[in-house]
C-alpha cells in the first residue's frame, strides 16, 4: 500500500518548502541513487511493555532500553530464539507450549531502528518500502505515522520525503499486529496423533495459515508475526513507474522468432503535471514514448511488435523448464526520464516463452512450453521454513535438489512461500510453480471475512511476480472452489492482470485434476492405480531421514523408542500412518534391531515408493497422465515423513527414487502389470534402442537375460514385453537390473527392483541374507570456482550384489557437509559393475579440512582409498550391528496427553 501526501504541505513554513520542493524541479542527478536495504541496528519489544506513545517511540530522544537484538528480516519468534529468551523450536520437543508459549500470538510488538538516509537523496521524493510484514503493522517515522499494512503479502511504500533529511539520520518504529485469529493448536503426540488441520486462522485469509499447526507441522508460537520481508528505502523524483509486465509469444510450431509486449503505470505524485519520456531497453533494443501525466495522475503505456516493430525478436534464446533446454533469461530496462534527469526505473528479468494448456488428444490439464509437452513431474511446498528462515542460501539449495530430482514444478501451496528469491530461483533452476492463493480446504478453515484485505493481497502478489516465467498457474484454492464472491473478483482480476497465465480455481477439480492422496507408505505397485486423477496434486510416502540427520533434530535419549518427540515430528497417527509404519516395514524386511536398522530399512522403503510414485505415472505418460506432485518434496521442519530431503538439507533415498524415475528417457518395470516399458519424455521418437535385461539370485549369480529392441515414439511409455525369466527363478528372491541403450550403444538409463518370490512378492526379508560386499574405491578431488568437486568411483569386484551402497559428503575431522549435490547415491552395482559419483559442495563449507567421504548401505562397506584432499572410509555408526539391539518400540508409558 502507498501513503500519498502533497510534497509541499501548507503546514510548513515557505523557506522549509523552498528548500525542499526546488531541488525536485532542478535535479542533476541522471539516474536514481542505489537503494538501501535497511537490515541492521533493529530492536524489538513487546508494545505492552512499552508504555510510551508511537509519536515518542518513533522520535530520536526514545532509548529502547531492555529492548532485544532484532531479526530483520525475520519473525519475532526468530529474535526471541536468537536472543536466547527460548531454545530452537526446530529440535526436539523444544516447541511445547510450557517451553515457549502461546501468548506469543497474542501481543502485539514494537520494532525499532535508525537508518541514515543517504545523502544523494537530496532533492528527491524519499520511500519507505516493507516486502511485508505479518499480519498487520502501523509505520512511524520520525515521530509521525506514514502509513499502514495488512496481510502478510502485500508490500508496503511510504513516501517519508517530509519526514526526513538526507544525510541524517531518520528513526524507524513498525508497531505490529499478530493475524486476530490464531486459533488453538492440537499437541501433537502418539496419544492425540496429528490432530486436524488448520482451523479458524484461516478467516484471517493472507497469512500463514499453516502455523495454526497442520500434520506436517505443530503450532508455531507467534504464528509467524513480524517483519518477514525485506526493507529498504530507495529515491525517486516525481514520477514513478510501476507495475511493469512483459509478455512473448512464438509462431508455434515455429520457434524462430518472438513478439514481446511491454507494459507499464507511470504515475505523477507531485501536485503539478509532469511530461517526460518512458523508456525501454532489452539488451540492443531500445523504444520510447512521451507522456504527459496530470498532477496526481496515472497513465498506463504499452509497447508491442505492432506499434514498435524491434520487440519482434529473431532466434529468441527461449526459456525452458528443467530438463528441456536451457533456462534462458532477458533483461528490461524501464525509465522515466525528463529534462536528463530518470526519475524512477525498473529492471524485469523474464524469459521468452510460450505455455500452453490443452492438446488435442486429451481432455486432461497438458502443460507445453513452447509447444512441447512438459510431463509434469513436481513436489508440493507447504511452507518453506517454520519460521521463515529462509535465507537465499537456503532457498537455492532447496530449489536446486529439486533440479537434481529430475523436478521440474514446484505448488506453492496455499501461497505460503510467497517472497521474491524464491520465484527467481525456482526461474533459474527451471522449476514451474503452480502458485496459489490463501485458502485452505473448506473443511480446514473458514472464509475469510475481510474481503477487501484478501484481494489487496492477491492483487500484489501478481503485480509483483507475473513476469517470472517459471509461473505456469495460478490457483484459487486448496482442494475446493474459492466463495463466488472471491471467484468473481479473481475472474475480473485475471483478465485484467494475467493475460496469458491459466486461471485454475480448484486445486482438485477441472480437467482431470485431483488432490486427495493417499499419502502413507504403499506397496509399489499400488501406485500405478490411476482412476480420474490424471492431473494428480497431492500424494505422498512417508521419507525417513539418514540417522545422521535424526541424531541432529532430538535428544540421544528419543533416539531408540518412538515416542512424542518423533510425534512433534510427524511421525504419529494420521494421514502419513506414522502409527503403522514400523509394521510395514517389519512385514516388508524383517524385525528392526535398532534405529540405525530402522533407517536401513527405510531408505529401501523410501526408494521403493518414490520411485514407484512417478513411475507409476509414467506407466501412462499422456495417456491419460500428465502430472504427479508429490506431497510434499520440501520439510518446513525437522521430519519423519513427506520430503524428498531432510530439513538440514540432506537427501535421503526418497530423491534419488525420484530422480531415477524422472530421467526423460528412462527405463522400467511396471511393478503392476509386470511389463517393461520405454518412457520417453522427449519430443523426438528414440528409435532402434535396446533394453537390456538381467535376472540376479539373491548369490548373485544370473538366472535370465535377454535383449529387447525397441522403436519408443516421443511422449509416450512404451513396452518392451515381460520379464520372460523361466518360472524356477520367481520362486525365490530375485534382482532386476534394466539398462537402455541407444542405437549407438549408449546407456541412457539404468534401473534396479529387488521382488519377493511369487506369490508374496512384498516379503523381502530375504534380502538380509545377501552376502557381504566391500566395494573398491577410487577418488579424486579439484575444486575451481569456489566449490569442492569429487569423483568417487566405486566398483562391485565380488560375485555378490552391493544393494543400495550410500555415500555422504564429511570435513575430515567427520562432521557432515551440507548441503552437498550428488548426481547419484543409493546405487545398486551388479558383480563387475562400477559407477561414478560425482559430488559438488561450496568449498566454504569444508572450512579447510581434507573431504571425507563415507558408505553404508544395505550390504555394503568400502576399502578405505584416498587421493590429495579427499578420501573415502566406510560410515561404521550407521552399521546396525555396531549398536545394541533395543526393537525401537513404541513409547507407552509417560505419554503427553
Amino acid at each position: 500500500m502507498t501513503s500519498r501526501k502533497s510534497f509541499c504541505l501548507g503546514l510548513i513554513s515557505v523557506p522549509l518548502a523552498l528548500l525542499l520542493c526546488t531541488p525536485l524541479r532542478a535535479a542533476a542527478q541522471s539516474a536514481p541513487p542505489a537503494a538501501v536495504t535497511v537490515a541492521s541496528g533493529w530492536q524489538l519489544q513487546d508494545a505492552a511493555k512499552v508504555k510510551d506513545s508511537a509519536e515518542k517511540v518513533s522520535s530520536s530522544g526514545f532509548s529502547p532500553a531492555g529492548w532485544y537484538t532484532a531479526t530483520v528480516p525475520g519473525t519475532v519468534l526468530t529474535t526471541l530464539v536468537n536472543n536466547k529468551v527460548y531454545p530452537d523450536p526446530a529440535y526436539g520437543e523444544n516447541n511445547r507450549p510450557e517451553i515457549i508459549p502461546e501468548s506469543l500470538n497474542k501481543a502485539s510488538y514494537w520494532y525499532r531502528t535508525a537508518v541514515e538516509v543517504p545523502g544523494n537523496y537530496a532533492g528527491r521524493h524519499v520511500w519507505l518500502n516493507f516486502d511485508g510484514i505479518n499480519y498487520s503493522s502501523e509505520v512511524w517515522v520520525n515521530g509521525a505515522k506514514v502509513g499502514t499494512t495488512r496481510g502478510a503479502f502485500i508490500r508496503g511504500k511510504f513516501d517519508i520525503t517530509e519526514r526526513v533529511k538526507p544525510g541524517q539520520k531518520a528513526v524507524v518504529a513498525v508497531l505490529v499486529w499478530p493475524q486476530p485469529h490464531p486459533g488453538v493448536p492440537i499437541e501433537h503426540t502418539l496419544k492425540n496423533g496429528l490432530g486436524k488441520n488448520g482451523g479458524i486462522t484461516a478467516l484471517d485469509g493472507p497469512t500463514f495459515l499453516s502455523t495454526i499447526g497442520w500434520d506436517w507441522l505443530p503450532g508455531i508460537r507467534d504464528r509467524d508475526t513480524g517483519i518477514w520481508q525485506k526493507v529498504y528505502l530507495s529515491a525517486t523524483g516525481p514520477v514513478l513507474v510501476k507495475d511493469p509486465l512483459v509478455t512473448t509469444d512464438l509462431p508455434l510450431p515455429r520457434r524462430d522468432s518472438s513478439d514481446v509486449a511491454v507494459q507499464a503505470t507511470v504515475e505523477n505524485v507531485t501536485d503539478q503535471p509532469q511530461k517526460g519520456v518512458l523508456k525501454g531497453a532489452i539488451e540492443n533494443i531500445t523504444f520510447e514514448q512521451t507522456v504527459e501525466i496530470p498532477a496526481h495522475g496515472s497513465q498506463k503505456i504499452t509497447f508491442d511488435a505492432k506499434t514498435t516493430p524491434a520487440l519482434h525478436i529473431e532466434n529468441p534464446r527461449l526459456w525452458w523448464p528443467n530438463g528441456y533446454g536451457p533456462q534462458n533469461l532477458y533483461k528490461l530496462h524501464l525509465s522515466f526520464e525528463a529534462a536528463g534527469t530518470t526519475s524512477d526505473a525498473q529492471d524485469v528479468s523474464f524469459g521468452v516463452r510460450k505455455i500452453t494448456y490443452s492438446v488435442p488428444d486429451s481432455e486432461n490439464l497438458t502443460i507445453s512450453i513452447n509447444g512441447v509437452r512438459v510431463f509434469i513431474r513436481g513436489g508440493d511446498w507447504g511452507l518453506d521454513e517454520m519460521l521463515k528462515r529462509i535465507p537465499r542460501e537456503r532457498l537455492d539449495a532447496e530449489i536446486h535438489m529439486h533440479q537434481l530430482a529430475n523436478l521440474n514444478l514446484i505448488r506453492n501451496w496455499v501461497g505460503q512461500s510467497t517472497g521474491e528469491d524464491f520465484y527467481e530461483l525456482c526461474d533459474k533452476y527451471g522449476i514451474l510453480l503452480w502458485d496459489e492463493f490463501f485458502q485452505p480446504n473448506p473443511s480446514d478453515g473458514p472464509d475469510p471475512d475481510d474481503l477487501v484485505t484478501y484481494m489487496a493481497n492477491v492483487r500484489d502478489k501478481i503485480l509483483r511476480f507475473r513476469n517470472h516465467p517459471s509461473i505456469a498457474v495460478w490457483c484459487a484454492r486448496n482442494e475446493g472452489f474459492p466463495p463466488k464472491s472471491i471467484d468473481d473478483k479473481l475472474q475480473v482480476l485475471m483478465s485484467e492482470l494475467e493475460p496469458t497465465r491459466r486461471y485454475q480455481p480448484s486445486s482438485t477439480s477441472g480437467a482431470g485434476v485431483r488432490s486427495n492422496g493417499p499419502y502413507h507408505w504403499r506397496t509399489p505397485k499400488e501406485f500405478y492405480l490411476v482412476t480420474d486423477d490424471f492431473f494428480k496434486t497431492e500424494t505422498g510416502s512417508l521419507s525417513v531421514p539418514t540417522l545422521e540427520s535424526i541424531h541432529g533434530m532430538m535428544p540421544q535419549k528419543d533416539w531408540e523408542s518412538i515416542n512424542d518427540d518423533w510425534a512433534e515430528h510427524d511421525f504419529a497417527r494420521g494421514a502419513q500412518w506414522g502409527d503403522k509404519y514400523k509394521g510395514q516395514l517389519e512385514d516388508r524386511y524383517g524385525k528392526v534391531r535398532n534405529l540405525a536398522d530402522f533407517v536401513r530399512k527405510a531408505q529401501l522403503m523410501n526408494f521403493e515408493a518414490y520411485r514407484a510414485m512417478y513411475e507409476g505415472r509414467n506407466a501412462q505418460l499422456f495417456h491419460p497422465t500428465t502430472a504427479i506432485i508429490t506431497w510434499m518434496s520440501a520439510p518446513a521442519q525437522p521430519s519423519f515423513v513427506w520430503q524428498l530431503y531432510h530439513y538440514d538439507l540432506e537427501p535421503s533415498a526418497s530423491l534419488f527414487g525420484v530422480r531415477s524415475a524422472g530421467e526423460l528417457q528412462h527405463v522400467q518395470l511396471n511393478e503392476s502389470t509386470g511389463q517393461v516399458q520405454i518412457i520417453n519424455n522427449l519430443p523426438t521418437p528414440l528409435e532402434n534402442a535396446v533394453v537390456h535385461e538381467t535376472v540376479y539370485k539373491p548369490n548373485g549369480s544370473v538366472a535370465y537375460q535377454h535383449d529387447a529392441q525397441v522403436t519408443a515414439p516421443a511422449d509416450t511409455a512404451t513396452s518392451a514385453g515381460p520379464v520372460d525369466a523361466p518360472a524356477k527363478v520367481g520362486k525365490n528372491l530375485s534382482l532386476l537390473k534394466l539398462d537402455l541403450h541407444d542405437a549407438n550403444g549408449k546407456l541412457l538409463s539404468t534401473n534396479f527392483y529387488w521382488r519377493g518370490a511369487t506369490g508374496s512378492p512384498d516379503d523381502l526379508k530375504k534380502l538380509d541374507k545377501l552376502s557381504k560386499v566391500a566395494l573398491d574405491a577410487s577418488v579424486t578431488r579439484n575444486d575451481s570456482e569456489g566449490r569442492a568437486r569429487i569423483a568417487l568411483t566405486l566398483r562391485n569386484s565380488s560375485k555378490h550384489i552391493a544393494l543400495m551402497a550410500h555415500v555422504q559428503l564429511r570435513r575430515k575431522s567427520g562432521e557432515r557437509v551440507l548441503p552437498v549435490y550428488y548426481d547419484g547415491n543409493y546405487v545398486s552395482l551388479a558383480p563387475g559393475e562400477s559407477r561414478t559419483i560425482n559430488v559438488d559442495a561450496d568449498l566454504k563449507d569444508l572450512h579447510g579440512e581434507d573431504a571425507l567421504m563415507v558408505l553404508d548401505g544395505w550390504n555394503t562397506t568400502v576399502t578405505p582409498a584416498s587421493a590429495s584432499g579427499v578420501s573415502i572410509a566406510p560410515n561404521k555408526e550407521a552399521d546396525p550391528m555396531q549398536s545394541p539391539e533395543t526393537g525401537l518400540p513404541f513409547q507407552t508409558e509417560g505419554l503427553r496427553q
